[in-house]
């Protein structure tokens, strides 16, 4: 969030809006200190049902949409890191990221249409990801035990969540917020091991991006 506060401040164009969603069943009592912490003067929203990544089959965070001045989604579901992370040592180490998509997202907002990394609607339909029955029934599923776990009824909320996942095994998002509730949090072993998996397996974790360095 401080990285994204950094290019918010050096594009420092008007006309340019920066809206970051958090997803966290936990609301406002989970990511409202992370963005007090943070300080970002950009626009802050928090998702407690995922619906963003609902809408747009995001595979997790972080990820986003470009929309134009007309409203258009110009390039959509991408790893929007702005530089390149990397964690373990050794032969375990494991790397992810980019730093290729600060300067594109930086083009666009001088260029607007012009740019080169503006994709056509055709591309832009072609990248969002198409929702199959089970992956609709998940995403209901996660919200009936949203509901469930808000009025305190933890085991009905444990069941919807593992229908979620059951339905729709290969979401990040759904895994991710599972581990928030455990001490070691999204971010700890289960999260790095899933990590190796995707990358000793060969799978993409994100789309490729088409973003080339200049």
């Amino acid at each position: 969030m401080p990285v994204w506060q950094r290019i918010y401040e050096d594009i420092n164009d008007p006309n340019f809006v920066l809206i970051c969603v958090a997803e966290d069943v936990g609301g406002e009592a989970v990511a409202g200190p992370i963005f007090d912490a943070a300080k970002p003067t950009y626009i802050q929203v928090i998702d407690e049902n995922h619906l963003v990544s609902s809408a747009f089959n995001f595979v997790n965070v972080p990820s986003a949409a470009w929309i134009d001045e007309d409203g258009r989604i110009v390039r959509i579901d991408e790893g929007t890191y702005s530089m390149i992370h990397t964690f373990g040592e050794g032969e375990e180490a494991i790397a992810f990221g980019n730093d290729v998509y600060e300067p594109a997202l930086k083009d666009w907002v001088l260029k607007g249409a012009d740019s080169r990394h503006v994709q056509p609607a055709e591309t832009v339909a072609g990248h969002i990801r198409q929702h199959s029955a089970d992956q609709q029934k998940a995403d209901a599923a996660f919200r009936l035990g949203n509901l469930f776990r808000r009025h305190g009824q933890n085991e009905k909320a444990d069941y919807y969540w593992q229908m979620a996942r059951d339905l729709n095994p290969d979401s990040v998002n759904f895994i991710r917020q599972n581990l928030t509730l455990t001490e070691e949090g999204s971010a700890g072993d289960q999260f790095r091991a899933m990590m190796g998996e995707y990358v000793s397996s060969g799978r993409d974790y994100y789309r490729p991006l088409d973003i080339k360095s200049d």
